[in-house]
């Protein structure tokens, strides 16, 4: 029996968990907290975050609890056009999901295969050629033929794999809240939800989960909303963060305003924004009868400017398990390792570019810089977008 550790039980995990066991192998889910949850928020999937989940078996329901997101263009604080609207091809535009949502089809699709052990933190990581890899809490240690890193951005098995690869901030924070239909404000018919504003050094997107008094499949509809500040995390309770943000954006356009006005502070989710510099060399190492490979944040972590971190994340879970399917423990396995550090590197070195691009972007301050990207956006900021929809519409699983 072929056996998999898969170190993280985040949407990437899990999705890898799920297709390796519907493909005979028998996989452990190691969770460091006492149970596998998700923060509720959402999540933006482009073209090839839905054909990994086609790959992974994973897109029945989809159409249900994703939402259209077409492009709203961007405005000032003073609400005049940055970037109008511009009317994207249908294959283009990305959708939107609650990751509650997409956590519970990770769960329904794990089957009888997979064991959540939670509550276990991976303290040691075995990747010595010769051996078996493993990993261990300091008590227990679990070998298996595969393992696969998908324990985030602080990921203790790339600590072992790629050690230069470091986490360190992107000098900014985020807020995200999603305010459920009852208590989402009722906007004017000609205030449409969906936009995205941009300051100096601070930045808001708001979407729309669905249509008002219909959810579809999801029962978690609403609006969602991400407010973007330059700085380091703030340590005050969540209700003062929640009235510095109605303080920092009280006069930017609606429905700004109307929104923060229905947030509570439990519906607040502060995230330091970080990112791997540099990228990890190795993706996948070779061990024993296979090797270890690192998945989403734990190999890729960036800023969300581009909406890519979850996508990357179910690319990699799609390419991994394609190329592991049909393989056998011994040189098949360890071939297949290697060829996912040959495919998922250069691919993920291209998106993190873009996003990185993006980032200087949007991080502009001071008078002169903010004229110049102002002058810049209208050509930047579409060309940008376009070439992260171009990537994204260009990758295809593995046959």
């Amino acid at each position: 029996m072929r056996r998999a550790l898969v170190v993280g039980g985040g949407i990437g995990g899990l999705a890898t968990a799920g297709a390796l066991s519907r493909s005979g192998w028998q996989v452990t889910v190691l969770e460091r907290a006492d149970r596998i949850r998700v923060e509720p928020t959402a999540l933006l999937l482009w073209p090839n975050a839905i054909r990994a989940l086609r790959a992974l078996g994973l897109s029945a329901g989809l159409d249900a609890i994703a939402t259209p997101l077409p492009d709203a263009g961007v405005r000032r604080p003073d609400g005049r056009w940055l970037v109008r609207p511009r009317p994207e091809p249908a294959a283009a535009t990305p959708v939107v999901v609650h990751r509650e949502d997409l956590h519970d089809a990770m769960i329904a699709g794990l089957g009888d295969r997979v064991e959540l052990r939670t509550g276990f933190t991976v303290r040691t990581v075995r990747s010595e050629d010769g051996q078996r890899p493993a990993v261990g809490d300091g008590h227990d240690l679990i070998e298996a033929d595969l393992v696969v890193g998908a324990d985030g951005i602080d990921s203790v098995v790339r600590s072992r794999l790629a050690p230069d690869a470091v986490a360190v901030s992107a000098g900014c924070v985020a807020w995200r809240a999603v305010l459920p239909w009852y208590r989402a404000p009722k906007l004017p018919a000609d205030q449409p939800v969906n936009g995205e504003v941009l300051g100096a050094g601070y930045r808001f997107v708001s979407v729309s989960l669905g249509e008002r008094g219909s959810s579809g499949g999801s029962s978690r509809g609403g609006i969602y909303w991400v407010a973007t500040a330059a700085g380091a995390p703030r340590p005050e309770p969540a209700q003062t963060q929640l009235a510095l943000l109605q303080r920092w954006y009280a006069d930017w356009p609606a429905p700004i305003g109307e929104l923060l006005a229905a947030t509570e502070p439990a519906d607040l989710v502060q995230q330091e924004v970080r990112e791997l510099r540099p990228l990890p060399q190795y993706y996948g190492r070779t061990a024993g009868p296979g090797g270890l490979v690192l998945l989403g944040d734990a190999a890729h972590a960036m800023p969300h400017h581009l909406g890519q971190g979850a996508c990357l994340a179910l690319e990699d879970a799609a390419t991994l398990t394609g190329l592991v399917r049909e393989t056998a423990p011994g040189e098949p396995l360890r071939a297949a390792v290697e060829a996912y550090q040959r495919l998922r590197r250069p691919r993920v070195a291209e998106v993190v570019r873009q996003t990185r691009r993006m980032s200087a972007v949007l991080r502009s301050r001071g008078r002169l810089a903010l004229r110049a990207r102002d002058a810049a956006l209208s050509t930047i900021s579409p060309r940008l977008v376009q070439q992260a929809g171009s990537t994204a519409g260009r990758w295809r699983p593995p046959l």
